[in-house]
């Protein structure tokens, strides 16, 4: 492989030889035998771009507005934990990359480098994501300081009443640092001599009573709109638009908590139906090429976020690395569109896919 990757997938690669196997494995792996992990970026494979020809594409329009906010494609960072694993400037670094490529980071709850530090980086539009912990004033405290600091949305991650079984994590002992956030809050730290430090941590804090009358207490804490995230069903989507979320994020954790749950492509449509174009919805799941952006869009996603790309991006050439990786991402989506007849997301409609229900097998392994 040449030191300069040419598209995301490669950073991969570079990411492994970056990193000890701990933390490799830690952003790499999925949960139990991993089917949701590998069907997440499979699934892609039996969605058809249908192009048409002879229209003007001399210029393509990628731009696009997600709850107000202008952003130059739709392709958000997805909230991750951890940064710091990857990279010593962690997400500080990943923050500036996003804001150089005028989009959206979502901040992970489990972030390593405080809101302060992140919100004082560079001058851009970020989200927090949140989870909810047994003691409430954490995540109240942490949701305020978000705010005061500038985030202009709160994403609550709503399927992880436990941590799903990440077996990597497990056999490689994960050793989970004291984060920044939770300084003078409480202990991150979670030694048990055996298994994942983070499995027990989750256990200790995740607070599995959360239900769908807490939104109510979220509003509570906060004046910022509340996304939820974690929407597989269209039961979930109507639900949630009856608790008066702000936007619907489809997401399955990225294969990491329930496996052989449904890949996120597969479920996008029927959520984008429950929700009638009301709220937004959002969506990760395998993201890794412009391709893949253009059939989530097809389908009915407002935008895309994309996690584990970024991560790869960060551990192997740092900032650089991240602002690289979504700017490889905005190409291949501009050529898509370009390619398929669109010049601009509005002319990205369901009718430029087709969904074979038999598709090739294995296409990315």
């Amino acid at each position: 492989m040449s030191a300069e990757p040419v598209n995301v997938n490669e950073f991969q690669e570079l990411a492994r030889q970056a990193l000890p196997k701990m933390y490799f494995d830690f952003y790499n792996g999925g949960a139990e035998d991993q089917h949701t992990l590998r069907e997440n970026l499979e699934a892609y494979c039996r969605i058809i771009i249908r192009p048409r020809i002879l229209v003007d594409v001399s210029r393509i329009d990628m731009s696009t507005t997600i709850l107000g906010y202008h952003t130059s494609a739709p392709i958000m960072i997805a909230p991750t934990g951890m940064h710091k694993l990857a990279h010593p400037e962690g997400e500080v670094a990943t923050a500036r990359a996003a804001a150089a490529c005028n989009t959206i980071m979502v901040l992970s709850f489990s972030s390593s480098c405080s809101v302060e530090e992140v919100a004082s980086s560079c001058n851009a539009v970020r989200f927090f994501q949140i989870y909810v912990h047994r003691r409430r004033d954490v995540t109240a405290e942490l949701a305020q300081r978000a705010e005061r600091m500038g985030f202009k949305a709160i994403i609550l991650t709503a399927d992880t009443p436990r941590l799903g079984r990440r077996e990597a994590d497990i056999k490689n002992r994960l050793v989970v640092p004291q984060l920044k956030n939770f300084e003078g809050l409480l202990s991150t730290e979670a030694v048990t001599g055996k298994g994942s430090d983070l499995e027990a941590f989750a256990s200790r804090m995740h607070d599995s009573s959360l239900c769908w009358q807490d939104i109510e207490w979220l509003r509570s804490i906060t004046s910022l709109p509340i996304l939820i995230k974690g929407v597989l069903t269209a039961e979930d989507a109507t639900k949630a638009m009856q608790m008066g979320v702000a936007g619907i994020i489809v997401s399955n954790h990225g294969g990491r908590q329930l496996d052989y749950s449904p890949a996120t492509i597969t479920v996008l449509e029927e959520v984008v139906g429950a929700v009638g174009g009301r709220i937004p919805v959002l969506f990760d799941g395998g993201v890794r090429r412009g391709t893949d952006i253009f059939k989530a869009l097809a389908l009915g996603a407002q935008a895309v976020m994309v996690g584990r790309p970024v991560v790869y991006g960060l551990a192997a050439k740092g900032e650089y690395g991240v602002r690289r990786v979504i700017e490889m991402l905005k190409d291949e989506l501009e050529l898509t569109m370009a390619l398929s007849g669109c010049p601009t997301l509005r002319d990205v409609t369901r009718s430029r896919v087709r969904v074979d229900q038999v598709g090739a097998l294995n296409c990315r392994l």
